[in-house]
């Protein structure tokens, strides 16, 4: 049993990866794999069985992929209910020191090292997706998992596997779905300006840094108020943010002026503040910037979503 747990544990997380880029949820994800080591360990336990399985890490993530597809099909369900609007789980870190990578980027090297590291613009898209799309296109595009494997997923052939996973690239790669084209230097001088104007209550600086088209999604899962619908628009963006950003009559402790840290990967913002009823609000802020400007915005203050987030103070101590 010990050298199970130590092979899948050397596999923790390559699964956990491939689990949160299917499901857009770190909680989920670690369920997943937790129940494919239950699968895992129970299976392999049979040295006859062992001896058969050619490649450990093909099947812990076919297994993982398997339980990921059972999830997507029953959070569909799930979400028809959700109240308002539906955004993944951020996974966020305190900024890195670093001049050389514009003082909060990761270098090349730990990005690599980073599994849990996939975009919010790009969950929000794969959203968009069938259940089986994004198993396909996660498996595929992402791990490079071959047809023939994907397709043992799905329960289907490889020629099907291969259109679900072609309609799921052209949905990703549609003109009009958010993209994050920033690199690091660009991030913090628009994310900077955007920040800057918006604690200021500078309409026309907020304006500078929203693209026309910009739209803002809320979700809090109906624990405290949200846009129930996107924000569309640089106007509407600009005039909603500025009453988001500056001290709450509602906060009772702390002010909930919003704090630069790493959202998955990106430059990104977190605040806190103790509401009225003695509840803690908490919100984190990721953005896709395109062509120097804001195109997207994401608030995720829903507090189910960020229990596996750090309290600010220990992000910035």
């Amino acid at each position: 049993m010990r050298e199970l747990v130590a092979e899948f544990e050397a596999e923790r997380a390559h699964l956990t990866a491939v689990a949160y880029r299917m499901l857009g949820s770190r909680s989920e994800a670690e369920d997943a794999v937790q129940e494919t080591w239950l699968r895992y360990a129970h299976a392999f336990a049979d040295p006859a069985y062992r001896a058969e399985v050619r490649e450990p890490r093909a099947w812990l993530t076919t297994t993982t992929a398997r339980i990921c597809l059972d999830v997507l099909r029953s959070a569909r369900v799930r979400r028809e209910t959700y109240p308002g609007q539906w955004l993944p789980e951020p996974v966020v870190s305190r900024l890195p020191a670093g001049a050389a990578t514009g003082g909060f980027a990761p270098d090349p090297a730990e990005r690599v090292a980073r599994t849990d590291e996939v975009g919010l613009a790009l969950l929000v898209v794969l959203e968009q997706l069938t259940p089986e799309q994004r198993v396909a296109f996660v498996l595929h595009d992402i791990f490079g998992t071959p047809f023939a494997e994907v397709a043992a997923v799905l329960g289907t052939t490889p020629a099907a596997a291969r259109q679900l996973a072609s309609r799921a690239r052209r949905t990703v790669s549609d003109p009009g779905a958010p993209r994050h084209t920033a690199g690091p230097a660009e991030q913090r001088r628009v994310v900077e300006a955007f920040l800057r104007a918006a604690e200021s209550g500078d309409l026309a600086g907020l304006l500078a840094v929203l693209a026309p088209g910009v739209v803002l999604v809320g979700d809090s899962g109906g624990h405290f108020p949200s846009a129930l619908r996107p924000v569309l628009g640089a106007d509407r963006v600009a005039r909603f943010w500025i009453g988001v950003a500056r001290p709450s009559p509602l906060a009772v402790r702390g002010e909930q002026w919003y704090r630069p840290v790493l959202v998955n990967g990106s430059l990104g913002l977190l605040a806190e503040m103790v509401h009225r009823d003695g509840r803690l609000w908490r919100s984190v802020v990721s953005f896709a910037v395109d062509g120097g400007r804001i195109t997207h915005v994401y608030q995720q203050s829903n507090p189910d979503k960020l229990r596996g987030v750090a309290r600010l103070a220990d992000l910035e101590g």
